[in-house]
């Protein structure tokens, strides 16, 4: 049974909580924001299968979300709004919204429309789950193209390069040393690559970090070694 990632993205924590009730009953697992720059964030770090995105909220309201979203994903998204008239509706579907609810709403039929929007996405749509692409916050690798991209800008790696950073980037949380990496990337016995493995960490920083002295992503144990948290 396929288990659906359902993000909720509503200002008012009442009504985040009772949505998430009623999706529960349907073995959907809710994740939860509060404005949409929190809901863009949730997206870097979370495959989600659709959005439930409140029109007026602090920070980044859902137009501007739903507009930010569409650039880069085709997920359904079912907008809500206490407001019932048609401009923004309009507006709402206009920006890539693909369905739309007006508060106060009957719990059962928002969840109607998210089992219908889901089942066209996931039957009749584009979704395919992609096993090719891991994603780390703002750092995606593709493994069937061999690329790399930062934000959406691709980053350029040597095959070695790469090779490291997709061994990582397939253990997440996991702590490799040296000598580990060594053998798995050039496929030789580790006598005295110390350097050679320090030298190429060094310059996939400089690529993927914005501050390579303070990395994001790419972190180093210690007296251990290397690792990619989740």
């Amino acid at each position: 049974m396929t288990r659906y990632n359902v993000l909720v993205v509503d200002d008012e924590a009442e009504i985040r909580d009772a949505i998430e009730i009623y999706l529960k009953d349907e073995s959907i697992v809710v994740f939860k924001a509060g404005d949409g720059l929190e809901a863009l964030s949730i997206l870097e770090e979370t495959e989600i299968h659709l959005i439930i995105l409140d029109i007026m909220m602090p920070k980044m309201d859902g137009i501007t979300a739903t507009f930010k979203i569409r650039q880069e994903r085709n997920i359904p998204i079912i907008m809500l709004s206490a407001k019932s008239e048609d401009t923004d509706k309009i507006l709402g579907l206009n920006v890539g919204a693909d369905d739309y609810v007006t508060k106060p709403f009957h719990p059962l039929e928002l969840v109607a429309r998210v089992k219908s929007q889901l089942r066209r996405y996931t039957h009749l749509g584009t979704y395919k789950e992609n096993q090719d692409e891991i994603h780390v916050r703002g750092l995606t690798l593709n493994k069937q193209t061999k690329s790399v991209t930062v934000d959406g800008n691709e980053v350029r790696l040597t095959a070695t390069e790469y090779k490291i950073l997709e061994l990582l980037m397939n253990h997440l949380g996991r702590v490799f040393s040296i000598e580990e990496i060594y053998e798995r990337v050039w496929k030789e016995r580790f006598l005295n690559g110390e350097n050679t493995v320090a030298v190429h960490v060094r310059r996939i920083r400089e690529k993927i970090e914005l501050n390579p002295r303070d990395p994001k992503y790419l972190k180093v144990v210690w007296g251990i070694g290397y690792k990619i948290d989740k």
